[in-house]
């Protein structure tokens, strides 16, 4: 196989190997895998996984130099896509580790589901839902079911953002965005199937067709 115009985060955290086979899968692809900050910028797309809790994940990033890498490489107009953890570490900020500095590159704060009655995590299959259709949701119908595992989630005012939504119970929250050429969620594509496939195939062409 021919090597990927994308490549995965490996920060020590998150289901490396279950998105590598995703990837591999959907695009025939050998793709890379890199803990380097000097090797983001050879990429035209970024994949940033992540399961596990938000301040051993800063931790890590910024232990590798990853943080300022991550955010030259979204300065230079890149794709990325963030995933689960990978999509909370965009915001400034988390109630899972108070005195600890998220990405920051996008306004916003990562809370946990307050409703006592509920059960926490969240695990499982639940439906999302948008308004506009941008080309990395191609091919998916609005309210198809994704795979979630998270106890919190962002919580932000983007303009411009296409925001993706999902009710657990009586709470709605915002389950993805979409921002200029950043993507991010809270489900794992990679665990959901063929709407999950479809997703990451997506993401994989506009790399691709740069």
């Amino acid at each position: 196989m021919k090597r990927s115009s994308l490549v995965i985060i490996d920060y020590g955290m998150g289901n490396i190997a279950s998105v590598l086979n995703a990837v591999e899968f959907i695009s025939n692809e050998k793709c890379d895998i890199t803990s380097s900050p000097e090797e983001l910028k050879n990429y035209k797309g970024v994949i940033l996984p992540g399961v596990g809790a938000f301040g051993k994940a800063m931790q890590n990033i910024k232990k590798a130099g990853l943080d300022k890498a991550i955010k030259e490489f979204i300065e230079r107009d890149g794709f990325f896509l963030g995933i689960c953890l990978g999509y909370q570490l965009l915001f400034e900020e988390s109630e899972e580790s108070p005195s600890v500095k998220g990405l920051g590159i996008l306004k916003g704060k990562v809370v946990k589901f307050k409703d006592k009655n509920l059960k926490i995590p969240h695990i499982g299959w639940n439906n999302v839902t948008w308004e506009k259709d941008p080309p990395i949701l191609k091919g998916i119908s609005k309210g198809s079911f994704f795979y979630f595992v998270h106890s919190y989630y962002p919580v932000f005012k983007i303009p411009g953002s296409i925001t993706l939504f999902t009710e657990y119970s009586n709470t709605k929250f915002a389950s993805g965005l979409i921002y200029k050429k950043i993507s991010a969620v809270q489900f794992h594509p990679e665990k959901s199937q063929k709407n999950g496939l479809i997703l990451l195939k997506n993401f994989w062409r506009m790399c691709r067709d740069v």
